[in-house]
């Protein structure tokens, strides 16, 4: 195979979303996999969204990725007088025509004339003069089909007789993507487009158009399988979580969001799932991609992030956990807790719950229920408050274990005197840290300090008492 050139193309929306970003993976992984070259073009043949904000929408995420691309961005609103060469070629060819008629009146001749809903070639001889409103409308072939050979979804062939003549100029002037694809993709040697299913309806459109521009083969086509939610229903953004914005603002790792991507509609052959984008390069195939929809699932999102978030070393988790830890973290203090919390979390907005509150002066809340449990319903936790304060305020606090000694035997003396289970670490994970559940107490309690300690410690008493 020559070194491909392939596209990612998508409209500016202001987000980027999960289908979007599979697409440019997918490209990103053939380009990288063959030698090829990997384009980015936004098609913002849509005047209105025509702004840095939207470019911007599109270009970041793909950075966050690692999507570098090797030429671009190119823009289809600045070739415009190239897309409109091409309509004017094909009006005096005599393969594209002006049209007036609008939808409504399309609808009345075809239910005077019997026929199904749609545009019947009305304009073709009515010699329609050019003006305002008035668009310019590709002639179908009355007969014959176009077939697409698609790399994934295998042949697909569309009778002519089922194919409107479509618009390829709006009333406004302006060129339609179909024209814009076939002209763009010309001028730029694209060998592959690798798409999302619901784009493959338009393929015969533009295939039509090149054919007609005399532009040659088409390019290779690659329809990527649809990606559904839990219930099988296609994604949609007003239903699931599908701007990879929000992914990044929970505190995904982009190597994860890459590896998870690469999984929807393929899977390498030794089925080993989590691994390097190098290894993903190197074994990525077209031909391996199913037909069937790819189930984008979340908790396996998470898994595959917890994978990676426990493969960081202590400095790494630092600096990717920073972001959302408390605005006077310590990065020493992170990095010596890091492997107990990596073990814990499976995305990095989760760091701040198990860390934060070795970071304040004093805990302002407690949780309702850990509090209830482990001091109102928790016996003699008056007593292992004040008896914790004895004994840590003689503790040296550079010892992890004598620290876990130390506070165990205030629970077992009182378990001895009251003859009943004392348990003293509960108690003090509540006044410590405000919750029930968190990292080991011990080391933590070292970089927390004697101080904080026994203050937060009084402070429950206080909160018990009271």
């Amino acid at each position: 195979m020559q070194p491909p050139r392939v596209r990612f193309a998508p409209a500016p929306t202001g987000y980027l979303h999960v289908g979007s970003a599979r697409s440019a993976l997918f490209n990103w992984l053939f380009a990288r996999r063959y030698g090829g070259e990997f384009i980015l073009r936004i098609e913002d043949t849509d005047e209105s969204k025509n702004s840095q904000e939207f470019v911007d929408a599109i270009c970041d995420p793909l950075r966050w990725l690692g999507l570098d691309w090797d030429e671009g961005p190119y823009f289809q609103s600045q070739r415009k007088q190239d897309h409109s060469a091409a309509i004017e070629q094909l009006i005096d060819d005599g393969k594209a025509y002006f049209c007036d008629l609008n939808q409504a009146d399309s609808q009345r001749l075809s239910a005077e004339a019997g026929l199904r809903e749609g545009y019947h070639g009305w304009s073709r001889d009515r010699n329609v003069a050019d003006g305002d409103g008035v668009v310019v409308r590709f002639r179908v072939p009355d007969e014959g089909s176009t077939v697409v050979d698609d790399l994934i979804r295998g042949r697909v062939e569309v009778a002519h007789d089922t194919i409107d003549d479509f618009v390829i100029r709006r009333g406004d002037g302006s060129p339609v993507f179909f024209i814009a694809n076939a002209v763009d993709d010309h001028d730029m040697g694209i060998t592959h487009v690798i798409r999302g299913e619901d784009l493959l309806n338009t393929t015969p459109r533009v295939v039509l158009l090149s054919e007609a521009l005399g532009y040659g083969p088409a390019p290779q086509y690659a329809h990527l399988p649809l990606l559904v939610n839990e219930q099988r229903k296609k994604l949609s953004k007003r239903r699931d979580s599908v701007a990879l914005a929000e992914f990044v603002a929970d505190g995904y790792l982009p190597e994860a969001m890459l590896n998870a991507l690469a999984l929807l509609g393929w899977g390498p052959p030794d089925e080993i799932e989590i691994r390097p984008i190098t290894e993903i390069v190197s074994l990525f195939s077209l031909e391996a991609v199913n037909k069937s929809s790819a189930y984008f699932d979340l908790v396996k999102l998470k898994h595959v992030n917890s994978a990676y978030i426990k493969a960081l070393t202590p400095a790494e988790f630092v600096q990717a956990a920073a972001p959302w830890l408390q605005e006077h973290y310590d990065p020493k203090v992170v990095e010596a807790l890091a492997p107990e919390v990596q073990q814990r979390i499976s995305t990095l907005s989760e760091a701040s719950a198990w860390l934060d509150w070795l970071f304040v002066d004093e805990i302002s809340e407690y949780d309702e229920k850990a509090w209830v449990k482990a001091m109102v319903k928790g016996r003699a936790a008056d007593r292992v408050l004040a008896g914790l304060i004895e004994v840590l305020d003689a503790d040296p606090f550079n010892d992890p274990e004598l620290l876990e000694t130390t506070v165990f035997a205030v629970g077992n003396r009182l378990s001895e005197e009251l003859g009943a289970r004392v348990t003293s670490q509960a108690p003090l994970r509540v006044a410590l840290t405000g919750s029930g559940a968190g990292i080991p107490l011990w080391e933590a309690m070292t970089h927390l300090g004697k101080e904080r300690t026994l203050s937060r410690i009084a402070a429950a008493q206080r909160r018990l008492g009271g």
